[in-house]
């Protein structure tokens, strides 16, 4: 980049942890490009999951994901970011350009920036200890310092409801050979760089009153030991947009992000479920059986405090940067 802007090595920094971002099934479906006073987001349309992810709501969240990491490891080195999202409508695929300018980082920020090393998604059953009300709280300043909502979801006819839509998410994929086909292209994929591997993945247990986990392929994570012997107390959280346009939906995504780093600088574990949002007919009961009609749904998380005797989670694998970006020291 060009004198008094960021060197490539801050740069190339930020970026990696950009890289650390959710994605649906760990697909990674962004590229970035490196200008003289800019940084650009692109959609990576190739890998969209067309089964799984029809409308693309699931890569625009992956990618307001990454798009917030590269904000929260820019302000920890030192840079603030000004973004202009979707600045060109004749180009859909360019989601964001970031200018930067010099910056004093903050606490909350190099405390988010350190979380996301650490940020993993936990589909093991959680410990049967309360998550306070209060970090409830947190999480949602969190998520409206986004543009969105976040909403735990503590009415029983309410959660029951949620409950009853992830479950009939995953029974209309079930019977979906195309979903069970592309499912099973992106699971169980140790020793690849995108993909759920199958170490990260648990066997569906159904625990009535609990989610159902997304089933994936050759699941290899275990439970914690004894955990089956005691309730799950996890909360259930909707995350939600006042309007339903792709930049909401992208939006959200940046939301989603803080949310989980907020999440896991707390300690908590957590796990997002989009499966029952993927579906229009499960994603209108979520909108006007849980939420109202009062918003519109972009992801479920599931929050709560791990098991003291589970196992840490190893990191999933990502790309390597000299295929998700370019213009870097060229």
């Amino acid at each position: 980049m060009r004198q008094g802007l960021p060197d490539d090595d801050t740069v190339r920094a930020a970026l990696a942890l950009a890289t650390r971002a959710p994605s649906v099934h760990n697909s990674q479906p962004w590229q970035w490009k490196v200008g003289d006073r800019t940084v650009h987001l692109y959609a990576d349309r190739e890998l969209q999951l067309p089964a799984i992810d029809p409308e693309g709501r699931d890569l625009l969240l992956s990618c307001g994901a990454a798009l917030h990491h590269l904000r929260v490891g820019l302000a920890a080195l030192g840079w603030h970011s000004r973004v202009h999202r979707m600045p060109n409508p004749a180009e859909p695929q360019h989601l964001a350009a970031v200018e930067l300018a010099r910056h004093e980082p903050t606490f909350d920020e190099i405390s988010l920036a350190s979380a996301i090393p650490r940020r993993r998604t936990d589909r093991r059953r959680f410990s049967s200890w309360e998550v306070p009300p209060s970090r409830v709280g947190e999480l949602a300043e969190h998520a409206a310092a986004e543009g969105a909502v976040l909403i735990g979801v503590t009415d029983p006819m309410a959660r029951y409801r949620l409950i009853e839509a992830i479950g009939e998410a995953a029974r209309l994929h079930d019977d979906d050979p195309a979903y069970q086909v592309e499912l099973a292209q992106w699971t169980g994929r140790d020793e690849d760089t995108q993909g759920v591997p199958a170490r990260s993945a648990v066997a569906p247990v159904h625990v009535p009153g609990e989610p159902d986990p997304r089933r994936f392929r050759d699941p290899r994570l275990p439970q914690p030991e004894g955990s089956s012997a005691e309730p799950d107390a996890s909360v259930l959280l909707v995350l939600a947009t006042a309007s339903d346009d792709t930049m909401s939906q992208f939006r959200a995504g940046e939301a989603m992000s803080e949310v989980l780093l907020a999440a896991t600088h707390a300690g908590l574990a957590n796990c997002p479920l989009s499966e029952p949002l993927e579906i229009g007919s499960t994603r209108d009961i979520v909108r006007s059986e849980v939420l109202g009609d009062s918003a519109y749904p972009q992801l479920i998380l599931r929050v709560g405090w791990a098991a003291v005797n589970a196992d840490p989670l190893p990191a999933t694998p990502r790309r390597p940067l000299s295929e998700v970006v370019h213009g870097l020291g060229d």
